[in-house]
């Protein structure tokens, strides 16, 4: 069974969205944070988003979409984190990472669309999860990717060849549309699907995974 972590990267109440999903069946609640300079957008000030996870029932899964995490890292640290996720494409990456594992927080690596998934490789045997983005990140709404299942797939392999224990978390564009491309995530991030319908968590935890037979 697949676990869905919720975001709501959309204009509104932000608290109202955490009591909206605190009373659903979702596993985590997804926070994305945005500095305005990795991406265009800018949201969540480390205050406000402490302030969110202290409503939260739920497992904190925190995205930075930043270019320097230092001071997130360390602020979230005191908190109830449990998952704390940094980009690919940043500066003094192994830096972060180790700074986050060393918290005892479980660290994970996003990657955006247009970067090679075989560049991550490397780094499966020290964390616990990898971020797919199926989009662009920053928008909400957008259509997922052409790409992204073969990286998903190629990923899987990668992981079960090798004995690793690594999931595999996928954002963005999620609709019943894509519910065969997305199969072997372990974790599905969803917005606007889920958030328009709180029933659709469960078809995602329907969702069966593929057989993926590494050769």
């Amino acid at each position: 069974m697949k676990e869905v972590s919720v975001s709501f990267l959309k204009d509104g109440d932000y608290k109202e969205y955490i009591k909206i999903i605190n009373n659903s069946n979702a596993d985590f609640i997804h926070y994305d944070v945005m500095d305005g300079k990795f991406t265009e957008k800018k949201n969540l000030t480390v205050k406000e988003l402490i302030t969110l996870m202290d409503l939260s029932k739920k497992k904190n899964d925190v995205h930075l979409m930043v270019n320097n995490p230092k001071s997130y890292i360390e602020k979230l640290a005191l908190t109830n984190v449990n998952n704390i996720t940094i980009h690919y494409e940043i500066k003094k990456l192994d830096d972060y990472l180790n700074l986050i594992r060393n918290y005892g927080i479980k660290v994970g690596i996003a990657i955006n669309p247009d970067t090679d998934i075989e560049n991550i490789y490397k780094y499966l045997d020290n964390i616990d999860l990898v971020l797919i983005m199926g989009v662009v990140p920053g928008k909400s709404g957008q259509v997922f990717l052409e790409g992204t299942e073969e990286k998903i797939n190629s990923l899987k392999k990668y992981i079960k060849s090798n004995n690793l224990n690594t999931k595999i978390e996928i954002d963005g564009g999620v609709t019943t549309g894509v519910f065969d491309k997305i199969k072997n995530a372990d974790i599905v991030v969803s917005c606007s699907f889920v958030l328009n319908n709180l029933e659709n968590i469960n078809l995602i935890k329907s969702i069966e995974p593929d057989e993926v037979n590494p050769k």
